[in-house]
């Protein structure tokens, strides 16, 4: 296997969970703060379960984060999260129905 298609395996890794901590972050944000589940417990807790807090992800602030409160079997993480006004954004433009 040539050096560039394992370059582009690794990225499609690491892009892979940039979009699972951002879909837990803003569900468990939507559920925490809004009082709106917008997955169910049991994908939730699969989606959980497939984060890696070993991964690096180009962000240092949230892989810290994850690295330091990230707890799968709950949400409440999700309270000291440093971008918290981002899954806002989020979740409103993209999820909330009023």
């Amino acid at each position: 296997m040539s050096e560039a298609i394992k370059r582009k395996i690794v990225q499609l890794g690491i892009e892979q969970e940039r979009r699972n901590r951002i879909r837990l972050s803003v569900a468990a944000y939507a559920y925490e703060y809004k009082d709106d589940p917008i997955m169910s417990d049991g994908d939730f807790d699969e989606l959980s379960k497939q984060i890696d807090i070993t991964v690096k992800t180009g962000n240092r602030k949230i892989d810290n984060f994850f690295k330091k409160h990230f707890a799968p079997e709950t949400g409440m993480w999700i309270r000291k999260h440093p971008e918290k006004n981002k899954l806002d954004y989020i979740y409103t433009n993209y999820y909330s129905q009023s």
